[in-house]
């Protein structure tokens, strides 16, 4: 029977204390029958004490419908259901979801933050308790809501008991604009009588070092406290700044994002009975609206066993966990030591069979722990999160593997997309970039979970969030760190600063592809959701950062008194100046400009801006023409013609305008030069002996770029190259994520030498989206996968491959194999939409269209040769004249 399976308020299943007083829902349908689509769908709302309400509407929608209702209030519960019906069968039964809105007005806080006396400000503030006795009447209740935040970090307790699953609670936002909170349930934790809330703060991002060479503190301010307000059927019960509240060190002496924590458990952790109370402080009221937060929380998505315990030729104690991870780790069994103290050290690799730490710089990422009566089961520190592998151990006489476990640490999106292939280097390429997504989306979008950095990098994120989205249900946590990004670009005139949120500890510069973010995210999250009020919430950012941030010369194109990060880290750039590759910076940076000004007109038509949208068409034409008189000669040659060039001009279809095409031959110049340029670019990669010569501005296309122009068999000969560059070199070395430089192991075991070296990077990751588009063949045709294509494009040794993604209508897959010179495909296709088929041994231009459920295909097919031929000094030159510029 036809049935509702996920009901979701905003992108999520829960909807307590939801910030929005109109929120959207979205749901998909499963156990339809083939070529279901929906027809319309019913919307009940109740509310308390007033009429029932019905909506009924003809519509296909099920994705961010909107709120069919009047605003909500604050506090407001409604209780929601939903049914649809297909086009020519009955209604589906109802679904039900209790939406609650949280704190919309300002003035529904009355609490006032507090805190413990001020300390020096140039130095780690030791994190503190506090405490707050209060009582609850022995009459029922119905309803107990904690609405809490901190200037820094917190975790909330409640008689003893941790409140919520959450880490690094209130998350790292733009703190300049505005302060997340969080909604809890307290109603089975409170009980009648004497009731003891308890809270521990620490620095966190707020205070915290943040920064690399050394970084800064107190960034957003000096002083770290709570803000928390206890409701229950809606009246106050305890809040911060009322008499009562208490505040008390206790067992963790320090708690660094970088550096780690000092633990000392003589001294008391969790029992709000104990320790040395004194009277709290008032702090300032924000000054920055409190807004509900809206993206997942970081919380425990996994736990690693550990697999060996080393001895160094040093005599060191190392234990390996097999995988590089963003985390921590959990004591399992009390620890037996001789002097008193374990100290952990955390590293991603070893040199020379010792912990290889450099690449860490200035973070310690070291976890100091005095012993005392108390067990210590279960021990995992509260405020820092590490970046690695092996853990060095001194201190811990017995050690064993059952001891200790890793604690995987992410921002709680849901895993979307899947991928797995016949060759085993490609699959476990493939769980690399996973990895490094989840070590790289703890709170934010960042670069490296590991040194002394870990900061939102727009770049990073403007070239992976495909990928991203794809792997992972992004829609609340990229949404979110875009509203951070236009505060901080509105901060600074225009600019998109290169990491945000921006700590304020660098000078902001314009950068090409870093505040190309401003334009390209809200639309790959478009792409990947069909959220259009991500559009409109961020149209205002894109128009600034194309009218205030870049910085132009005469031709609009951009100024050549700006400097460009450009390609970075192509292979060939000099270890200490990665900016310094192959390819023209400025030749990077207006290619990217050409393609976010295209995309500006895309988001423009999306969001009903008809006019705009076609002014930015017409810009980005007139750039291309500029850019074309300046970088390509009037026989046709490309300025810095390198994979990356190429890739861009082919992949962003920048092709001039016909009035720069006056007296070809040709009967189609511009597609006259798309070959040639595509000709011009398997020359590059076949001389360069198929292996990598793309930084971060060409390695999310390249592959793309030749699977689309016809040369799918160099695209995976490229791939599955395993000398350095190449992606299967970082695997056969033994890497388990994606690596920052394409050697940053050297063969022989040492660590790169260059400064910037890191193990966990997702940028050159973008790699699967190839997986997913190509050897998968699932791509969407219209925002959230409402249309999709099925386009498997075998190719090297690989003989079969399937891939997967829950898009917002559900679960789309593919699968193929090829066996006995044919190749068979299954798909799946969710309920109310469509996928275009297209395979391997069809005649050109055959598509079928195919409606919901399961579907399969047989065609004639057998892999073409491979590898493909080795280079030969072959270009076909453009005759003079044979186009005009």
């Amino acid at each position: 029977m036809t049935r509702i399976e996920r009901l979701r308020v905003e992108h999520y299943a829960t909807a307590l204390g939801i910030g929005t007083p109109s929120p959207r829902l979205s749901w998909t349908v499963g156990d339809a029958p083939d070529n279901w689509s929906q027809g319309a769908y019913e919307i009940e709302v109740s509310k308390s004490g007033q009429p029932h309400e019905a909506y009924s509407t003809k519509s296909n929608d099920s994705v961010l419908v909107p709120w069919p209702s009047v605003p909500l209030r604050s506090r407001e519960t409604a209780q929601v259901r939903v049914r649809v019906q297909g086009t020519s069968e009955d209604w589906t039964p109802w679904v039900e979801i209790t939406i609650e809105t949280g704190l919309l007005r300002p003035e529904d806080w009355a609490a006032v933050p507090i805190s413990n006396p001020p300390s020096s400000t140039d130095v780690t503030k030791p994190p503190f308790r506090l405490r707050k006795v209060f009582t609850v009447p022995e009459a029922s209740h119905s309803r107990v809501r904690l609405y809490v935040t901190a200037y820094g970090l917190y975790e909330a307790y409640l008689n003893g008991q941790k409140i919520g699953e959450d880490i690094f609670a209130p998350g790292w936002t733009s703190y300049y604009a505005r302060l997340p909170y969080q909604t809890y349930d307290l109603t089975n934790l409170v009980r009648p009588g004497e009731n003891v809330f308890g809270a521990w703060i620490g620095e966190g991002w707020y205070a915290g070092n943040l920064g690399y060479h050394g970084g800064k503190r107190n960034i957003y301010g000096e002083r770290i406290g709570l803000l928390a307000q206890l409701e229950i059927d809606g009246e106050i019960v305890a809040k911060t700044g009322e008499e009562g509240w208490e505040w008390s060190f206790g067992a963790i002496l320090s708690s660094e994002i970088y550096h780690g924590e000092m633990y000392n458990a003589t001294l008391p952790d969790t029992d709000f009975e104990q320790g040395d109370w004194h009277p709290a402080e008032l702090l300032p009221a924000p000054s920055v609206p409190l807004v509900s937060s809206q993206s997942p929380p970081v919380r425990v998505v996994d736990t690693i066993k550990p697999k060996q315990i080393i001895t160094t030729p040093s005599g060191k104690t190392i234990v390996d966990f097999g995988q590089n991870f963003g985390g921590l780790i959990r004591f399992l069994s009390d620890p037996s030591c001789a002097d008193g103290e374990i100290v952990i050290r955390h590293a991603e690799v070893l040199e020379h069979d010792e912990l290889g730490s450099r690449p860490i710089r200035y973070a310690k990422a070291t976890e100091t722990i005095t012993l005392g009566t108390r067990s210590l089961v279960g021990y995992m520190p509260r405020f820092t999160f590490h970046g690695f592998r092996y853990a060095e151990i001194t201190g811990w006489k017995g050690l064993e593997l059952s001891d200790i476990e890793g604690v995987v640490l992410q921002s709680s999106m849901t895993r979307a997309g899947d991928f797995r292939c016949s060759h085993p280097l490609i699959s476990r390429l493939h769980e690399n970039c996973v990895w490094s997504t989840m070590a790289n989306t703890i709170s934010i979008p960042s670069d490296c979970p590991q040194r002394d950095e870990r900061l939102g990098w727009t770049g990073d994120i403007c070239v992976y969030a495909p990928t991203m989205s794809y792997l992972f249900d992004t829609s609340g946590f990229l949404s979110e760190w875009l509203v951070d990004l236009a505060h901080d670009q509105q901060r600074l005139d225009g600019i998109v600063p290169i990491f945000s949120p921006d700590t304020g500890t660098d000078v902001s510069t314009p950068e090409a592809i870093w505040g190309d973010a401003a334009v390209l995210t809200p639309y790959d999250l478009y792409t990947a959701h069909a959220d259009v009020g991500v559009l409109e919430t961020q149209y205002a950012s894109v128009v600034s950062w194309l009218k205030d941030g870049v910085r132009r010369g005469r031709t609009g194109l951009w100024s050549k008194d700006q400097d460009q990060l450009g390609d970075w880290l192509a292979p060939k750039a000099p270890p200490e100046t990665p900016n310094m590759g192959p390819t023209d910076n400025h030749l990077v940076a207006d290619a990217w400009l050409i393609h976010s000004t295209k995309s500006a007109s895309k988001i423009a038509r999306a969001i009903g801006r008809g006019a705009e949208a076609d002014a930015y068409q017409a810009e980005a034409q007139r750039l291309t023409d500029a850019f074309y008189a300046e970088y390509v000669t009037a026989s046709g040659r490309l300025v810095s013609e390198t994979q990356t060039a190429l890739c861009l001009l082919l992949a962003y279809d920048i092709f001039p305008s016909q009035k720069y095409l006056n007296g070809s031959s040709k009967p189609n110049p511009a597609q006259y030069i798309r070959q040639l340029f595509a000709e011009r670019l398997v020359n590059l990669v076949r001389k360069a002996n198929w292996l990598v010569d793309t930084g971060f501005a060409g390695t999310p296309i390249v592959l793309q770029t030749l699977a689309q122009t016809g040369n799918i068999a160099h695209a995976y000969r490229m791939l599955q190259a395993r000398e350095c560059p190449s992606w299967l070199s970082c695997v056969l070395l033994g890497a388990t994520t994606i690596w920052e430089r394409w050697d940053s192991m050297l063969s022989d075991g040492t660590i790169n030498p260059g400064e910037m070296t890191s193990f966990n990077h997702y940028a050159l990751g973008s790699v699967a989206s190839f997986m997913h588009n190509h050897i998968g063949g699932l791509t969407p045709l219209e925002p959230g996968w409402k249309r999709v294509s099925v386009k498997p494009q075998p190719g090297g040794t690989v003989t079969w491959a399937k891939t997967s993604h829950q898009s917002p209508y559900g679960k789309v897959s593919v699968s193929w194999e090829i066996a006995q010179e044919e190749i068979v495909v299954q798909i799946e296709v969710p309920p109310n939409t469509t996928a275009e088929v297209v395979l391997p041994g069809w005649e050109a231009g055959r598509s079928e269209t195919v409606g919901s459920g399961k579907h399969s295909f047989r065609s004639k097919y057998v892999l073409p040769d491979f590898p493909p031929k080795v280079y030969t000094p072959h270009f076909a030159p453009i005759r003079p004249n044979e186009w005009v510029l």
